[in-house]
């Protein structure tokens, strides 16, 4: 069994899934849009070229994701964040700062009681992420 985090995008969802294939490396093994799919004739012009299923790739973990459409609005990410473990602080403040980008800043990277390297930041497409730097044990 596995858990996989599946993200919806306002529009941005190719653009986002390029951006995590550069930063964190990994491998985009599916891109698919709306109007290459049979039940999808109903879409708007406006929407056929949205991505409907997207998967990125990493370590043997996996990032999923579509784009909102006019009936499944975008409605953000709210509540839950994903989580990038490492335990190379210069990896981390590398991620930090390409997320970061463009993006929020809740809490900037720093060490921690439980971390060398800790920070949460909401990266330019919407999606909150918390980057924990774990000393090693």
């Amino acid at each position: 069994m596995q858990l996989t985090t599946y993200l919806s995008f306002n529009g941005d969802c190719r653009q986002a899934f390029e951006f995590y294939q550069r930063t964190l490396g990994g491998k985009i093994t599916d891109m698919m849009i709306f109007g290459d799919h049979p039940g999808c004739e109903g879409l708007g012009e406006h929407e056929r070229d949205k991505i409907m299923h997207a998967r990125f790739e990493l370590d043997g973990f996996a990032l999923m994701g579509t784009d909102a459409t006019d009936l499944y609005p975008y409605r953000g990410v709210t509540g839950a964040h994903v989580v990038v473990s490492l335990n190379d602080p210069a990896e981390a403040k590398r991620i930090y700062e390409a997320f970061a980008d463009g993006g929020r800043i809740d809490m900037p990277l720093q060490e921690t009681f439980w971390a060398l390297s800790y920070a949460i930041v909401t990266d330019r497409f919407g999606v909150p992420w918390m980057i924990n730097c774990e000393k090693a044990a």
